[in-house]
């Protein structure tokens, strides 16, 4: 989803986030040190070499001295020591990703020796500009500024001292003037270097903040699911308990009384598997459409039946708000969940559900009158806080405990508002503001 906006939105977002290629294991490797064991393939791809950029760079150096030295006839022709040298100095940069500090200092060496033979001035700068460059990249930031200026000074020490010494005879040296100008482009290569690393840190940075973001949504989504899966599964199973336990109690003596309860169990575990289906579905195909609604309180008619089914009277007072969906099923499942426990681990058989919205806000209380059984129900014992999940997910809270009549309630406060619809417009607010 984050590639499919960085290609909508254009160059804008590819500054923004950086290019897609850039921190990957590519030819040059420089992804792959931070990789490294991650993969069998990051070994393989770290060995890879910058072939092509460098022979690209050699084929320039070399012609463009060329021309240079037909420019320069006062200096040094271009000699097969010369051409020696300009292929030394290129062909150390094949490994300026993997050893960017000697890279650097190696080209500045080679280019000092160049120049003190007396050869022209030309191309041989771009392959130190191109080590040096890659240094700070890298994060050699030292390393790359002592190159450049070990080269400016061997320059400096070259053009106005020991030019009476070196070739070409009859070199009359240089002005501070051109030094300076020299001394202008080493800070230009510095400066562009330093940009290129501080918004590749920056790239690197808003990375790990996209990818942190999308594994706590991946995280949300996988307890959203695993809460979904308890409340279908124990509520349904919770029933299945119930039944199959009354139809073995009642299989000789009321054969009829134990049909019920099969057909029960079978109402239950049908239903059940439909919900499980329906959220095992938006695991498979993230994106589409369910194929059913998602329950809500709509359906409390049903959930009264299943509880009547399994034993339970239960008594509903008060008429559900229209609520957006997420409150909707939120409220749906912690009706559920209070009904199963009582189920599981009272000894009554009367519940009360009442229903009250005003104020922005919906309360739900589930009653009943007790006492606790203190048997073991066989759950999990992350129905409340399943369900206090669900509510803080929307802003709302939960109070569950016993009452001084030996009852339990569980209270639960949700807004009407639901928190997932308000930070969707929040996005949409926010993208029409960008």
């Amino acid at each position: 989803m984050d590639e499919q906006r960085v290609r909508e939105r254009g160059p804008a977002q590819w500054w923004h986030h950086g290019p897609p290629w850039w921190n990957l294991p590519d030819a040059t490797g420089t992804r792959a040190d931070a990789d490294a064991g991650t993969s069998a393939d990051a070994g393989t791809r770290r060995l890879r070499l910058p072939w092509r950029s460098t022979v690209l760079l050699t084929v320039l150096v070399l012609v463009v001295s060329n021309f240079a030295a037909h420019a320069q006839p006062h200096r040094e022709p271009l000699d097969p020591y010369a051409r020696l040298l300009l292929l030394a100095t290129c062909a150390l940069l094949l490994w300026r990703h993997r050893h960017p500090v000697v890279v650097a200092f190696g080209t500045a060496a080679l280019a000092l020796v160049y120049l003190g033979a007396g050869y022209p001035y030309g191309p041989v700068f771009a392959a130190v500009a191109v080590a040096c460059f890659s240094a700070v990249v890298a994060g050699h930031r030292r390393a790359a500024w002592a190159a450049l200026g070990m080269l400016w000074a061997g320059h400096l020490l070259i053009s106005l001292w020991l030019y009476r010494r070196l070739p070409p005879p009859g070199d009359t040296g240089a002005n501070l003037g051109q030094e300076v100008i020299i001394a202008t482009w080493v800070l230009i290569i510095v400066a562009v270097a330093e940009l290129v690393r501080l918004r590749r840190e920056q790239w690197a940075g808003e990375r790990a903040d996209r990818a942190q973001a999308a594994r706590r949504r991946a995280d949300e989504e996988r307890l959203r699911i695993a809460r979904e899966l308890h409340d279908v599964l124990a509520h349904s199973i919770s029933v299945i308990n119930v039944q199959a336990g009354m139809g073995l109690a009642l299989l000789d003596s009321d054969p009829e009384q134990a049909r019920a309860a099969l057909t029960t169990i079978k109402a239950a575990s049908k239903e059940a598997l439909g919900e499980v289906r329906q959220v095992l579905d938006t695991l498979r195909a993230p994106g589409d459409a369910p194929r059913a609604p998602a329950p809500g309180l709509g359906r409390l008619p049903e959930l009264v039946e299943q509880a009547a089914g399994a034993g339970l009277a239960v008594a509903v007072t008060g008429e559900p708000p229209g609520l957006p969906p997420g409150a909707d099923l939120a409220a749906f499942r912690i009706v559920q969940e209070a009904l199963t426990n009582v189920v599981r681990h009272s000894g009554s058989r009367h519940a009360r559900v009442r229903l009250e919205h005003g104020g922005g806000e919906l309360r739900l209380r589930i009653d009943d009158d007790g006492p606790a059984t203190g048997a073991d129900a066989g759950g999990s014992g992350n129905g409340l806080a399943g369900m206090r999940e669900r509510a803080a997910a929307l802003g709302g809270a939960i109070e569950a405990g016993p009452r001084a009549d030996g009852g339990f309630r569980v209270l639960a406060v949700l807004p009407l508002d639901d928190r997932d619809d308000r930070d969707d417009r929040d996005d949409r607010d926010n993208r029409e503001d960008r």
